[in-house]
């Protein structure tokens, strides 16, 4: 996976990097594999979307399984997303930002599951991989360090990266601006669903530990971060977001490191987290189209919501 890892920050670390640079890239992987004639062929593309503040653009790979719903099977769909503000913060800092980590580790998670496709190595359920590529960024005040910001909303973010077809999400997201985990690596949030913060998946963290070969580290979060952006209250950052557009499972894989480093600073990207990021997205991939990995208990939810009532007003966009 550290090849691929790679190959990516090479070509993100650059002013001209962009969605299409990238979709290149990956379109030439699955063309040196070979794609097998049966069955439905993986998709890339891109979206260019505009803001207040300038473009971004979405980069979205969906890698059919042998079972999936691209096939006309009922194999699970997995998402995984790659969170962030942007790549880059030119002209206020030049090269490639802690922020990009998550887009990095979603753009080779796709650059190897392309790779087993076109080999013959097809997974079972379909698994859709989005992120986004802003080169530049501007960035915004936080405490205890300073965040990336983007140029557009987060509600166009989701719009833009989250597919009904997903029956789970995995959000991979830079989480380094905080004080709550000291410890550098990755660490897997407890699952989200419909306004609900459950109790961490015991498969999901297995997994984990499994890829790490080490014990598992719970991102702590709380209520006000799965609320909306912009409601004035404080996130820990985006890593949350995308359970405000899903009723989908979600969990979120933070990059995370010892000290606080901000979103914005350069030379601050572990190039073997990112790699074991990646590497735990495609494991889940693996588990979870099969079935065998869950990543809450439904009956669990199901006794909550007889109990206690739905709690998706808590996704409600803020007005």
């Amino acid at each position: 996976m550290l090849k691929y890892v790679l190959d990516v920050i090479d070509l993100l670390d650059r002013p001209q990097a962009s969605g299409e640079l990238l979709a290149g890239h990956l379109r030439s992987v699955l063309d040196a594999a070979g794609t097998p004639a049966e069955g439905p062929k993986p998709e890339i593309t891109v979206t260019r979307i505009e803001g207040e503040r300038g473009g971004t653009d979405f980069v979205k790979v969906t890698v059919p399984g042998t079972r999936g719903k691209a096939a006309g099977g009922d194999a699970p769909t997995l998402g995984i997303l790659g969170r962030l503000g942007g790549v880059g913060a030119r002209p206020e800092r030049i090269g490639l930002v802690s922020d990009a980590d998550g887009a990095v580790a979603a753009l080779a998670a796709a650059a190897k599951l392309l790779d087993m496709y076109g080999r013959g190595d097809r997974l079972e359920g379909d698994v859709i991989l989005s992120t986004h590529v802003c080169p530049d960024a501007p960035t915004r005040p936080h405490d205890p360090v300073p965040f990336m910001d983007s140029p557009i909303s987060v509600l166009d973010c989701n719009r833009a990266e989250i597919s009904p077809e997903m029956d789970a999400v995995v959000s991979i997201d830079t989480t380094k601006g905080n004080r709550l985990l000291n410890h550098r690596g990755v660490a897997l949030s407890p699952t989200v669903k419909e306004g609900w913060i459950l109790r961490p998946s015991d498969d999901l963290l297995g997994l984990l530990e499994t890829v790490t070969g080490e014990l598992a580290h719970v991102l702590p979060i709380t209520t006000q971060d799965i609320t909306p952006y912009g409601n004035g209250v404080h996130h820990i950052n985006s890593i949350m977001q995308p359970c405000m557009a899903t009723d989908a499972p979600v969990v979120g894989l933070a990059l995370v490191t010892q000290t606080a480093v901000a979103g914005c600073a350069t030379g601050a990207s572990h190039e073997s987290d990112i790699a074991v990021a990646a590497r735990f997205s495609l494991e889940a991939a693996k588990d979870f189209g099969r079935g065998v990995a869950h990543f809450h208990d439904q009956e669990e939810f199901d006794r909550l919501i007889e109990l206690y009532g739905p709690m998706t007003r808590l996704q409600a966009s803020v007005a």
